[in-house]
């Protein structure tokens, strides 16, 4: 064989392998994500979900109209909160906020309020579930350099240590050494106060010099995360009173016109016991189905 006929060999193996490469690459195109993604109509929506398997922001059309003035016996949260996304709203610094605390006492309905008292004035929510938090730096990408002012809300969040979410989101909190974009703000809600389980372990590995506390790294490592949010909000259970003021609320919402009558005050009080809470969200579904029943 000449040498021109090994040349020949060789190009003609070169093409074969060039397109058997180019033919696995599009296949691995279609399976792999994309880390590319396409901007959406920012001002078709307010609000927006992040869908994590196809890495696409989702504009959400119809989103609840709550307002400020329909949560009560809040008011101590809703000023503080409030006074946060203001400062941001208007340019200003502000804190990555964590609410936590008693469920249905209306820590994600705050935020929703949020958006419907400050969408005119540039804000933006994007929805995101934990699993989403890994592509926290795609969704920076798509942000960063607008005008509008946009709030990242994880809703009940909690995690175990060893999730990829809770790593990501750490790192963004503080830590990372890439700066977080400056027009976006993460709020979460959680039932925990640290967002993660609290197990008895944790306390017995607690270690005493005296009379000083050293906890154990188990801890320190659950606050790390809950201590990184700027701005801590806790909620607590409603008293009685202010669990009736809020069904009364609620019913008049729903269209009752004659207020807590002795009968509907028994009934709301019976509902929160078979429901073992006295919370804002217990208190509306007692008024629908109260209301509800008047109609049937």
């Amino acid at each position: 064989m000449t040498f021109v006929d090994k040349d020949l060999n060789f190009m003609n193996n070169l093409d074969q392998f060039l397109t058997r490469a180019e033919g696995l690459l599009s296949r691995l195109e279609q399976v792999l994500p994309s880390t590319q993604v396409a901007a959406p109509d920012w001002q078709a929506a307010a609000a927006f979900r992040w869908d994590h398997q196809q890495r696409t922001l989702r504009p959400v059309v119809n989103f609840q109209r709550i307002q400020l003035d329909d949560l009560l016996g809040i008011g101590d949260q809703k000023k503080r909160i409030q006074q946060n996304t203001l400062q941001f709203v208007k340019g200003g610094t502000a804190n990555n906020v964590l609410l936590s605390g008693a469920r249905g006492t209306g820590k994600s309905s705050l935020v929703k309020a949020l958006l419907n008292e400050y969408a005119e004035s540039g804000l933006r929510v994007i929805q995101i579930d934990k699993q989403g938090l890994v592509d926290l730096p795609l969704i920076v990408g798509l942000v960063e350099g607008r005008e509008e002012r946009f709030i990242l809300y994880c809703d009940d969040l909690s995690f175990n240590a060893d999730e990829d979410g809770y790593q990501t989101l750490k790192a963004a909190l503080d830590g990372d050494l890439v700066a977080f974009s400056d027009n976006l703000l993460i709020y979460a809600t959680s039932n925990r106060r640290h967002l993660m389980p609290d197990y008895m372990s944790d306390n017995l590995a607690t270690k005493y010099a005296g009379d000083e506390i050293h906890p154990a790294e188990s801890i320190e490592e659950k606050v790390s995360l809950s201590e990184r949010f700027g701005l801590w909000i806790s909620f607590y259970p409603f008293s009685q009173d202010e669990y009736l003021v809020i069904a009364a609320r609620w019913l008049e919402y729903h269209g009752w016109q004659l207020g807590l009558t002795d009968q509907v005050r028994r009934e709301a009080l019976q509902w929160s016991l078979s429901r073992g809470s006295r919370s804002g969200r217990v208190a509306g579904q007692f008024a629908r189905d109260w209301c509800g029943r008047q109609l049937a």
